[in-house]
C-alpha cells in the first residue's frame, strides 16, 4: 500500500472500531476534531523535518570560534560531555516507552477501546513531534559534544550537532509514558496501582534525559523543556477528550485588534 494512503486507512479503521465503544469510555473522539488534529500535526511534522534537513553544518571558522563561555552558566558544566555508550543505551527506554500504551491496551478495561486510545496516542505523538521538529529545525543550538575538542571535527561540525534544543528523545518518551499513565488513571480511577504507574511514567523519561545529557546530545535545559512539553502533551490531549469535561475548555477570542484561541482550566 502506498504510504500516503496508509495513515487515512489506519484512522478509518480506528474510528470504525471505536464508534460502538465510546458509550462506556471516558473519552469522546470525532472525525471533525481528531481527523483535523492528526492531519495538521502530521503536516507540521513534515514541515519540521524539512527545516531539519535544510540545516547547515558548522563551518571550520565557526567550529574554531566556539567556546564554552558562550553557554549560559546553568548549562556550562555539561559543555563537552560525550559518551557513545550512554547515547546507545538511551535508545532502549526511548523505543520501549512507545510500547507501554499498547501494552496497557491489553487490560480488560482498555482492550475494548484500543482503537480510540490509539487515535489519542497518535494525536499526542504528532503534537509532540510537531513541536520538536519545528523547534529543532528553526533553532541553532550546538550540542554539548560540539564543545569537546578531543572529538573529530566531522562529528562536532555536522548539521545534526546543531539541534540541541529541545531534547526530542526526552519529549517523546515523556509523551508516551505520561499518556499511558493518564489513560490508565482515567479508566481505573480507584486503582491502587496509580501512584506506581505515575512514578514509572515520571522516572523513565528522566532516565532518558540523563542518558542524553551524559551522551553529549543535550544540555540540562534542553531536557527540562523536552520533558515538560512531552508530559503536558501526554496528559492534556486525553484530558481534553474526556466526556463532559468542565475543567478544561477551548474557545475563540476576538477583539478590535486580535483574534485567537484561549484555554481555560478550572481548579
Amino acid at each position: 500500500m502506498n504510504r500516503k494512503f496508509l495513515v487515512p486507512f489506519i484512522l478509518l479503521f480506528f474510528f470504525i472500531s471505536t464508534s460502538s465503544a465510546q458509550s462506556d469510555s471516558p473519552y469522546e473522539t470525532s472525525w471533525a476534531l481528531d481527523g483535523t488534529w492528526i492531519g495538521v500535526g502530521l503536516g507540521l511534522n513534515g514541515l519540521g523535518f524539512k527545516l531539519i534537513q535544510d540545516k547547515e553544518a558548522l563551518t571550520a571558522e565557526e567550529l574554531a570560534a566556539i567556546s564554552k563561555d558562550d553557554v549560559p552558566g546553568f548549562d556550562r558544566w555539561a559543555a563537552g560531555n560525550y559518551s557513545e555508550r550512554a547515547d546507545n543505551i538511551s535508545y532502549y527506554p526511548f523505543y520501549g516507552s512507545f510500547a507501554v500504551p499498547f501494552i496497557m491496551m491489553l487490560t480488560d478495561e482498555q482492550r475494548p477501546h484500543a482503537g480510540q486510545i490509539s487515535v489519542l496516542f497518535i494525536e499526542t505523538m504528532a503534537t509532540t513531534g510537531a513541536l520538536y521538529t519545528i523547534t529543532a529545525g528553526a533553532v541553532n543550538r550546538s550540542r554539548p559534544l560540539v564543545y569537546n575538542e578531543d572529538l573529530p571535527d566531522e562529528l562536532r561540525s555536522e548539521a545534526g550537532a546543531r539541534r540541541s534544543f529541545f531534547a526530542g528523545h526526552t519529549a517523546a518518551t515523556a509523551s508516551a509514558t505520561f499518556f499511558a499513565a493518564k489513560v490508565f488513571s482515567d479508566f481505573n480511577p480507584d486503582s491502587w496501582a496509580k501512584p506506581y504507574v505515575w512514578t514509572a511514567a515520571a522516572l523513565v523519561p528522566a532516565w532518558v534525559g540523563y542518558l542524553r545529557l551524559e551522551g553529549g546530545k543535550h544540555f540540562l535545559s534542553d531536557n527540562i523543556v523536552g520533558y515538560g512539553i512531552g508530559a503536558l502533551s501526554g496528559i492534556l490531549i486525553p484530558e481534553l477528550h474526556k466526556k463532559e469535561n468542565t475543567e478544561f475548555s477551548f474557545f475563540p477570542t476576538m477583539g478590535a485588534e486580535y483574534q485567537g484561541i484561549s484555554m481555560r482550566y478550572t481548579f
